[in-house]
């Protein structure tokens, strides 16, 4: 098992090493992880550890991490070691070693010591593009891990026929943690649930909704009491899936059709994975194997095409893959013990299986895709963050560091300065999660809030994207500058940003302070009026 642990990890650890000098190759060797959004858990996590404060500021509670479980660990590790930027970085690193060590083990159950294990370890590493979660420095490795460890745990649980539980308590610990690492792990509670209760096991069917929710109600029940909502405002403010005073079978069919018939990214990432699911179910049923042998047999399968279709709909499918990473790693996990002879002998498989041939051969060509993708993510996102993001942070960090400041992109602002936030997207402030959950437009009530509000409350300055404001700023705002970075924008929200005056008392100085700046050669400085 040594050997096809360490050539697995040489080969990913590699790729990783590679991307991350031609990350710093971009950002004056300054390491930048590829979002925004690590900075969030990072500016958090040192609220926490220092002050005592769950906040993207240290000044008041904020619900602004998405998986709390993560932002803690953070915190514990600033409090041990100090505030290093690097943190999330080797700790995705230390955590993807555990990952291929349990692939590695995973896959031995079933291939032997045999170099096909390294095989199928690098394909579910790269076919969830993991290199790429690496580098954005937040909690999907994590999440991927307890994810593989439970279904290790529930493989070996089941081939006992659920009888030794030794291995139920490792299955069990997984789903108990699994609710605060992402909130999306709350669909593959339902989904097992239901798998357990139609084989007729109701004793574990409640155990894993009791030991997977309770977490989540615990930390929902302090969270109402913070901010008047029951999950974080990042779950909020994607606001209700369906408007119960609409016509309801209308508003299915039509989520129905946005986020899975016509959305690209629900082929890129689900569609072949489901499709050789639904083959191998089918297989079974032609050979005249009974209903609930084939969901015994297929346990895992059922769960996780139910946990793709509620994700899907539910939740969100992104071109960096990160919120569809542990569903990857799951089917990857599922499936290929089941096509062993795939990778055994792959000419006479697709001779004998055509039509899962056709499927898993498809797989392989969108890990190539994936990877192709992933290079340009990696090549461009870390210098997009920087060239952005960083730059903001250090312009505010010289002249505006205790200041009060509106923006939208709020991590590493917030992470690198003491600045006052006002973030009228909602994430970071819970003053405007009201204006955002329900509706995607906004009106009339939002812009006079944000306008007397930034007023009143003597905010300085704003750092944001005209076009989520739809281009329609306060009157009080005075546009002073335009922010365009150079080169191809992967990740960021907008490839240029605007800094508005609204303080009209430092609209010259703030002027002046942009132009005495010294902004990175690759960002474009226009100043205006």
């Amino acid at each position: 098992m040594m050997k096809t642990f360490l050539i697995t990890a040489a080969v990913f650890f590699g790729v990783c090493l590679i991307y991350i000098l031609i990350m710093l190759s971009s950002t004056d060797n300054y390491f930048t992880y590829l979002l925004d959004d690590a900075y969030i858990h990072m500016s958090i996590a040192k609220n926490f550890s220092t002050y005592g404060v769950w906040g993207i500021t240290r000044y008041a509670f904020s619900s602004s991490s998405s998986s709390p479980v993560f932002t803690f660990i953070l915190s514990v590790l600033i409090a041990v070691f100090g505030n290093q930027i690097l943190i999330p970085l080797i700790f995705n690193l230390i955590t993807a070693g555990f990952l291929i060590f349990l692939l590695n083990k995973y896959y031995i159950h079933f291939f032997g010591q045999k170099p096909i294990v390294i095989v199928a370890s690098l394909f579910t590493l790269f076919l969830a593009v993991l290199h790429v979660q690496v580098m954005t420095g937040m909690e999907h490795i994590l999440h991927a891990l307890m994810v593989a460890i439970n279904i290790y745990y529930f493989q070996q649980w089941s081939e006992s026929h659920f009888k030794n539980n030794r291995f139920s308590y490792g299955f069990y610990t997984t789903i108990a943690l699994l609710g605060l690492i992402r909130f999306e792990s709350m669909f593959y509670f339902v989904a097992l649930a239901f798998v357990f209760f139609i084989t007729k096991n109701v004793r574990n069917a409640l155990l894993v909704l009791i030991l997977g929710f309770a977490p989540v109600f615990v930390f929902g029940y302090f969270n109402y009491g913070k901010t008047g909502y029951f999950l974080p405002n990042s779950v909020v403010l994607k606001g209700p899936l369906l408007d119960l005073s609409g016509n309801m079978g209308k508003q299915i069919i039509e989520i129905f059709v946005e986020r899975i018939l016509i959305n690209l990214s629900f082929y890129k990432i689900g569609l072949f994975p489901l499709l050789i699911s639904i083959a191998l179910v089918v297989k079974d049923y032609k050979k005249g194997t009974g209903l609930q042998k084939i969901i015994l047999h297929h346990f895992l399968i059922i769960a996780w095409c139910l946990v793709l279709l509620m994700h899907s709909i539910s939740g969100r499918l992104t071109g960096i893959f990160r919120y569809e990473a542990y569903l990857l790693v799951a089917f990857s996990m599922i499936l290929i013990p089941k096509l062993k002879l795939f990778l055994v002998h792959p000419l006479a498989a697709l001779k004998a299986e055509k039509v899962i041939g056709f499927f898993v051969v498809a797989n392989f060509i969108l890990l190539i895709y994936k990877s192709g993708y992933a290079h340009l993510i990696i090549a461009n996102g870390s210098a997009n963050v920087y060239q952005q993001q960083i730059q903001s942070a250090r312009f505010l960090k010289k002249y505006y560091n205790n200041s009060k400041v509106v923006a939208n992109d709020i991590g590493a602002i917030s992470y690198f300065t003491d600045i006052h936030l006002l973030d009228f997207m909602g994430l970071g402030s819970n003053e405007i999660v009201h204006f955002r959950a329900n509706t995607k437009k906004l009106d009339e009530d939002f812009y006079g809030f944000l306008s007397q509000y930034s007023e009143k409350e003597n905010y300085k300055l704003a750092i944001a994207y005209e076009e989520w404001l739809d281009w329609q700023t306060p009157e009080n705002w005075r546009k002073v500058a335009r922010l365009e970075i150079s080169g191809r924008n992967l990740v960021l929200g907008e490839k240029h940003l605007f800094i508005y005056s609204i303080d009209p008392r430092i609209h010259d100085s703030l002027k002046q302070n942009i132009k005495s700046f010294r902004w990175d050669k690759n960002v474009k400085v226009t100043l205006l009026e």
